[in-house]
């Protein structure tokens, strides 16, 4: 198996753990507050839900390139 592909491998599995605890961290009560107060999420959260869709999506275009 190439470089790329096991790299494009990681990369899509962390995007998606990053993701899943992105999501998962909006629905914590405290999150929820604070988003009902200030009408958005934590930076934390937001890195997690951003980071995550940009690993994946790397890791995609890595997979799918030859």
């Amino acid at each position: 198996m190439k470089t790329n592909k096991i790299i494009g491998i990681a990369l899509l599995v962390l995007g998606g753990v990053l993701v899943y605890f992105g999501i998962n961290a909006t629905e914590a009560p405290m999150e929820q507050l604070a988003e009902s107060v200030t009408g958005k999420y934590s930076d934390e959260t937001m890195y997690y839900l951003i980071g995550g869709g940009i690993a994946a999506v790397l890791g995609l275009v890595m997979l799918l390139k030859k």
